[in-house]
C-alpha cells in the first residue's frame, strides 16, 4: 500500500480519499447531498478536506488514548461498543 494518499473528486460528485497509486476502493468515501452541494458549490473539495483532517486528527488522538489505557492498565481494551 502507497504511504501518499490523494484526494479526488471523482465524475459522480463523491469524494475520496484513496491511495495514489493504486486501483483498490477508496479508504475513505463523502458524498453530499444535492442539497448541501447546492450550498457550496465552490467549495465541496475543501469541506471534504476538512472532514478528512478532522477524521485522521480524530483517529490518532482515539489511539494514543487507547494505547495509554492499555499501558495503564496492562490489558488490551475489548468488547468497545458506541453508540
Amino acid at each position: 500500500m502507497s504511504s501518499v494518499l490523494e484526494i479526488v473528486e471523482l465524475k459522480n460528485g463523491d469524494i475520496v480519499l484513496q491511495p495514489a497509486d493504486s486501483d483498490d476502493s477508496p479508504m475513505v468515501t463523502i458524498r453530499f447531498s444535492e442539497e448541501a452541494a447546492e450550498h457550496m458549490p465552490f467549495m465541496k473539495l475543501e469541506v471534504a478536506k476538512a472532514m478528512i483532517q478532522a477524521g485522521i486528527q480524530a483517529f490518532a488522538e482515539l489511539t494514543e488514548q487507547a494505547d495509554q489505557a492499555v499501558m495503564e492498565s496492562g490489558d488490551m481494551i475489548q468488547n468497545t461498543v458506541v453508540h
